[in-house]
This record gives structure tokens, C-alpha cells and sequence, in this order.
């Protein structure tokens, strides 16, 4: 079933050539470790399991990873009215609400298709923000089920993963082997090789998708609501308050940060931002002022 949310022909054309591309690298990274490793059915059926779990279990992961619950209508009305008048307005199916007991102000969206969408919001998140503000962040999320780049992340996401964990495996293999001659050694250091050069391109290549993601379901939000300043308050407020938590408070937040409404940075720039899953603060802001101004939207925040 088609949204109501503004179709991006950009966006679908750099998710199909990201899958492409990712999938030409997935296909070499198999055939890479079947000669390395000399066991095709091992790397296949690896492959294949963690793929389908990924794809299968992606949003009970991201909840369970980032203590999150379903939570019924009884339990948060404001948060599920929300949620209801934007997928009427978008006509599109209503996601699973969950609520993440977190105090960092975050939401993210996960699922493999708009029928078995996830939308989390953080406790954090509901505290800090005036209904007009939630109503624009709960947009962005919803766009990016709409348009299923959280799909296209997810899967893009797994090659990365299983980069990772043939490092891991080339290591524990070559560490328990009796003997260690120089083919041992050889076999480790290429498989170390290409899984470290297929981890930096993909990250490149998801990187870059996600960017362009993130502007484009501003975009969205800012046209299905037609407050663009309230999503811009929303953006100043939460960014604000993330950099004011200490970095080490973020680790384990950081891992999800693709999925995120805005990164889990804290405040010391570094190399962090430069490789950020975000376009920056001020790109977004740009871009809803220029959304505002073609609406004439007043200045006021929060105003219909």
C-alpha cells in the first residue's frame, strides 16, 4: 500500500544502488572466504542464518539491545494518539509502539516492512518534548518505514557484521590450531585483509545512504505535518541535550546509531563526527528553514 508521504526518487535510487554494490561486495567476500577457508558449506550456511535472523528479528533485536518495550494504548495515550492521527494523515499501516526506559532523548524505527513496523521512543524523549515537537519526530520515524529504508539499513548493516565476525573467527581458528605453520599464518592475514577492506567499504557505502536518509525523512515530516519548526525544535533540543551526556554514558547506545532520530555523539567532536550516520545539525536545520519559508510557515515554533 502506497503513503501518503512524498515519494523521493533520490532516495530509492541510492538505496538500489547501495543494495547493488553491497551486493556485488557480498558476493565477493563469500567467494573470497570459500577459497581462503576451504569450507564453502560453512561460510554459506553462516551467511545464511545470520542474514535471515537479521532480517527476520531486527526489530526484537534493537528492542531487546535497547531495553525497550510494546506498550499498549492504556499506558501512553498521548504517544499512541500521536502515532494514530499520522498514520491516518499518511495513510499507512500503524506500527508496534514500544517505549525504551532510557534517559537519553532518542527514537528510532526497525522492521522489515511497513506491516511489521517498530517505532520506539525513549522515556527521555517524551519528557523533553511539547506534543507539536513529538508529532514531528514520530513523522521523521514513520517516513523512514514509509519510504523502507529501515530495510535497506538493516540489510545493508549485515555485511558489516559478518566482516566482524570472520575477523573474530580467522582469530579464534588460527589461536586453537595445534600447529601454526605458514600457510596458517597466510590464510589468517588474508582473511583479516579482506574482511577489514570489506568492513571499510561497506561502512563507506551505508554511511553514505544513511546521510542522505536522514535528510530525506525531514523532508518528509516536515511536509506530511507542515511544521517544519517544530521538527527543527525538536532536532535543537534533543541534539542539545545528547552532547551534554558524557561519551562513555553512550557506548552501548552508539552501536544503534543508523537507526536513531538524531546520533548518540556526545560532545567532544573528534573523528566520531566526520564518520557520523548523520548529516550535521546544521544541514538539517538549513534544510527545514528553506521547507518553512516555501510553506510560509510563521517563525513561531510549534505553530499550525
Amino acid at each position: 500500500m502506497q503513503s501518503r508521504f512524498r515519494s523521493d526518487r533520490r532516495l530509492t535510487v541510492r538505496m538500489g544502488v547501495t543494495l547493488f554494490l553491497l551486493g556485488l561486495l557480498y558476493v565477493a567476500f563469500m567467494a573470497a572466504l570459500i577459497v581462503l577457508l576451504k569450507s564453502w558449506v560453512l561460510v554459506v550456511v553462516i551467511a545464511a542464518v545470520l542474514l535471515g535472523c537479521q532480517y527476520w528479528f531486527s526489530d526484537r533485536i534493537a528492542l531487546f539491545a535497547m531495553h525497550g518495550r510494546v506498550v499498549e494504548r492504556e499506558e501512553y495515550p498521548e504517544l499512541h494518539g500521536v502515532i494514530d492521527r499520522l498514520c491516518a494523515v499518511a495513510d499507512m499501516p500503524k506500527p508496534v509502539v514500544a517505549v525504551s526506559q532510557m534517559d537519553m532523548p532518542n527514537a528510532f524505527a526497525t522492521g522489515r516492512n511497513p506491516n511489521n513496523a517498530v517505532i520506539c521512543v525513549t522515556s527521555g524523549l517524551l519528557r523533553r518534548l511539547d506534543s507539536s515537537e513529538l508529532e514531528g519526530v514520530l513523522a521523521h520515524e514513520l517516513s523512514h518505514v514509509a519510504h523502507k529504508d529501515v530495510a535497506v539499513i538493516t540489510v545493508a548493516s549485515f555485511l558489516g557484521v559478518i566482516a566482524g565476525l570472520m575477523v573474530r573467527f580467522a582469530f579464534y581458528s588460527s589461536m586453537f590450531r595445534g600447529r601454526k605453520d605458514q600457510n596458517t599464518l597466510a590464510v589468517f592475514a588474508s582473511v583479516l585483509g579482506v574482511s577489514a577492506a570489506v568492513y571499510a567499504l561497506s561502512f563507506l557505502l551505508i554511511r553514505a545512504l544513511s546521510r542522505y536518509r536522514e535528510l530525506a525523512a525531514d523532508r518528509s515530516a516536515a511536509l506530511l505535518t507542515g511544521r517544519p519548526s517544530a521538527l527543527a525544535s525538536a532536532l535543537t533540543k534533543v541534539s542539545g541535550d545528547i552532547a551534554r551526556i558524557p561519551s562513555k554514558d553512550l557506548r552501548t547506545a552508539q552501536a544503534f546509531n543508523a537507526f536513531y532520530f538524531t546520533p548518540a555523539l556526545g560532545k567532544e567532536p573528534g573523528m566520531a563526527r566526520l564518520f557520523s550516520t548523520h548529516p550535521p545539525l546544521e544541514q538539517r536545520l538549513d534544510q527545514l528553514g528553506r521547507i518553512s519559508a516555501e510553506l510560509g510557515e510563521a517563525a513561531t515554533p510549534g505553530k499550525a
